[in-house]
């Protein structure tokens, strides 16, 4: 590829994986170089307005973790908020010419599939069968809680020579 240099990068766009969406929902998308306090802020601020009902996060590639904390924390903020998550893939489309033209090599056109994340926050219910539903207030963690069980204790080690003819416990070793 040192042969190449890369002229655009497009993303494909997002078909939202909830169907019957409303047109004003508030989109955050969420990039590597996205400040935390900056989305939060903004979203914080139009959701205490009563100005919005459903905010999405989204967040492709390295962003899926920084999308995924604004969600957490916003959780935090607004008690009572229920969450939808999806996975997906999300499509780029990454064009590339040739430095030299003369060398005979032909533009090209790559076609990428990254990992994404798509988080719905909503101040209204939610559909209970949709998967990937967290309703206000689940703990974080996937399943049920286990049941503690009691730490283990270690028995006692006991000291004096082996079958092996070699001790066991303590000592310098040589």
């Amino acid at each position: 590829m040192e042969n190449y240099q890369k002229v655009s990068s497009v993303e494909k766009p997002l078909v939202p994986p909830v169907p019957g969406l409303p047109p004003d929902i508030l989109e955050m998308r969420v990039r590597d170089g996205s400040k935390i306090r900056n989305l939060l802020g903004f979203v914080l601020g139009r959701l205490e307005s009563e100005s919005t009902q459903l905010t999405v996060f989204t967040g492709a590639s390295c962003a899926i973790g920084k999308a995924v904390t604004c969600a957490e924390i916003m959780k935090r903020c607004l008690p009572g908020l229920h969450q939808l998550t999806k996975l997906h893939f999300q499509q780029t489309e990454d064009a590339w010419v040739p430095v030299v033209p003369e060398a005979g090599l032909d533009p090209l056109t790559v076609c990428g599939h990254a990992p994404a994340v798509w988080l719905l926050h909503s101040k209204d219910p939610l559909d209970l069968n949709e998967g990937g539903y967290q309703p206000p207030g689940a703990p974080p963690g996937l399943g049920q809680l286990l049941p503690r069980t009691p730490p283990h204790t270690p028995q006692p080690k006991k000291w004096g020579p082996q079958a092996s003819g070699h001790w066991e416990g303590g000592g310098s070793g040589a």
